[in-house]
């Protein structure tokens, strides 16, 4: 259990800002992650790499000269936000473009390429490599999550770039490390969120799971607890059977504990490990034993091989040096100027009719009903997410909402129209939230805020056509269908009933009764179906018989707005 924190909200920002006062000869604070404290020539590549907190050293211990030029930082197991995204990869350029590494997580490849494609449209030339070594999660490489690996193919690429090689071989290197690198785990027992009571998941009393996630997944399967050599042989004998084409006989090891296994038993398994590798016929090239890529206390370890060749050995072995991983010789550095954060300043809102700013002022008062709901909400929201995925989705709800009342309530107090109004707590719920939810809650919210626009007031009509908005735009850019089991399970008969209601004549009110009524129903049929794409697909068959948490809070939110409705006779 994490026992030490001055109040869950505030547990990510806080440690990092511990992290970067321990280690300001190495990094620097900056908005949403930290950066070099050391000083990168003009025209280097700068690597970015990012995720969610709870994982350390990753991602901020891993900036540093011959690794990261920068890491963006999420909320705990929640995935950062494209603006924070944005932001880091802004501070990192140096002219040589950018490359984007991280996990292979819905959230973090939502957010992360909204963000590339920003760069990209201002002239900054990004990559993106997502990190694909859990041979537990998927059959098809492409859809493996990212674990452990995530420090291996870090560590390749990175060398890369700090030799001064362009952007197209840095990438090229990073893919190829990608394509060469496999990891296992297993689980003793699960995780609790700062703050929480109880862990994500358990395991049983002399068992371990098999096939962790390192954001509370457990695991696809349990068996006894097994004598280290066993252990060893089951960690080897995964990895080998899903060994690479044209793999050699030199690899890079790592050992990783997942924060709440001691150094000294990841020792004695090492032993077996190695003899392990030795008896395959492969030889261990500076192996590393030791927390990597953790999950706050999860009791529990992984092993991750990369098969080298001639081009990825020497970069493995080359120098380095950051708060989790130093070896070799020092590489020269000079400080860095300091970084200057702007303060925020005031928003602009579009000109805007008498009509429309009232709206907005109900939009206010709305978001901030969500918000009460969503934090009274966030242990159960959570409990369902945890079933098969990584419990976060209550804490990035509750929190992304609250930020969007207080986005909301300014930019109707400063005048706004209803549609500023939407998008500026769209930006700041995203922002807040990271992860999957909060991407797709800020992408349908500033849609609805657009179509709504800031002329007039919205009628039945004119809210059905903005809800239609936002679901095209969270199904083509988060990519799920109807029985994926996701949001869009109850967003989609939401929209076609309050469009169908609406074009008869409806009031907004009555038109909004009967979406919800529909939505609600289709969240709970949710139970019924497997997860096809995200965190919990691994997990399918953990999540039959439950609802999925994103149906379920978007029925929740639907109803609560039906409420201020009813009592505003609207």
């Amino acid at each position: 259990m994490t026992h030490i924190h001055n109040g869950a909200d505030g547990f990510a920002a806080t440690a990092l800002d511990g992290f970067c006062d321990v280690h300001a000869h190495l990094v620097q604070r900056i908005r949403s992650g930290v950066m070099r404290a050391t000083a990168t020539p003009d025209g280097k590549v700068a690597v970015v790499i990012g995720g969610g907190s709870g994982h350390y050293p990753a991602f901020a211990g891993y900036v540093g000269p011959g690794l990261a030029d920068a890491a963006v930082a999420g909320d705990v197991f929640a995935s950062p936000s494209a603006k924070a995204v944005y932001d880091v990869c802004k501070r990192a350029d140096r002219g040589g473009g950018v490359l984007l590494m991280f996990g292979n997580y819905a959230g973090d490849v939502l957010n992360f390429n909204i963000a590339a494609e920003r760069l990209r449209r201002e002239g900054i030339d990004t990559r993106i490599v997502a990190i694909t070594d859990d041979i537990a999660s998927a059959r098809e490489p492409a859809r493996r999550r990212g674990i452990a690996g995530d420090l291996l193919v870090l560590k390749l690429a990175a060398a890369a770039a700090e030799a001064g090689q362009p952007l197209d071989e840095v990438a090229r290197i990073a893919r190829h490390a990608n394509d060469r690198t496999r990891s296992f785990g297993v689980a003793f027992g699960g995780c609790t969120l700062p703050g929480a009571e109880a862990p994500l998941f358990s395991v049983p009393a002399g068992h371990m799971a098999l096939g962790l996630g390192i954001h509370g997944e457990p695991g696809i399967d349990e068996v006894a607890i097994l004598r280290a050599g066993d252990l060893a042989t089951l960690l080897v004998g995964r990895l080998l059977d899903d060994m690479p084409a044209g793999a050699g006989t030199h690899v890079a090891a790592v050992l990783n504990g997942l924060g709440g296994t001691k150094q000294e038993e990841l020792f004695v398994l090492w032993t077996s490990v190695a003899a392990g590798l030795r008896n395959a016929g492969l030889e261990s090239i500076r192996p590393e034993v030791g927390e990597f890529i953790t999950s706050l206390d999860m009791e529990g370890c992984s092993l991750s091989l990369t098969w080298l060749d001639d081009t990825l050995e020497p970069l493995w072995t080359a120098p380095c040096e950051s708060a989790a991983l130093t070896r070799g010789p020092t590489i020269p550095t000079t400080p860095a100027p300091r970084v200057e954060e702007a303060a925020d300043q005031a928003a602009a809102w579009a000109p805007s009719s008498p009509a429309s700013r009232s709206a907005g002022r109900a939009v206010a008062e709305a978001m901030s009903l969500l918000a009460a709901t969503l934090d009274g909400a966030e242990a159960e929201l959570g409990r369902i997410d945890a079933r098969a995925g990584d419990g976060d989705h209550g804490r990035g709800m509750a929190c992304g909402s609250a930020a969007g009342a207080r986005a909301a309530r300014d930019a109707a107090t400063g005048g706004a129209g209803a549609g500023d109004v939407l998008t500026a707590a769209a930006d700041a719920w995203a922002h807040r939230a990271g992860g999957t939810s909060g991407a797709l809650w800020g992408l349908g919210l500033q849609s609805a805020g657009r179509a709504i626009g800031n002329q007039g007031d919205p009628s039945a009509v004119d809210v059905a056509h903005a809800a239609r908005t936002a679901l095209d735009a969270v199904m083509r850019l988060g990519g799920a269908r109807p029985g994926d089991k996701t949001l869009v399970d109850a967003l989609l008969p939401f929209v076609e009933t309050l469009e169908r209601e609406s074009a008869n004549g409806a009031t907004l009110a009555r038109a909004w009764h009967a979406a919800v009524q529909v939505a609600t129903t289709a969240a709970d049929r949710t139970a019924d179906l497997l997860p096809r794409i995200g965190r919990a697909r691994p997990l399918a068959a953990r999540s039959k018989g439950h609802p999925d948490a994103g149906a379920v809070s978007l029925a929740l939110c639907a109803r609560t707005i039906l409420k201020m409705m009813e009592h505003e006779n609207v």
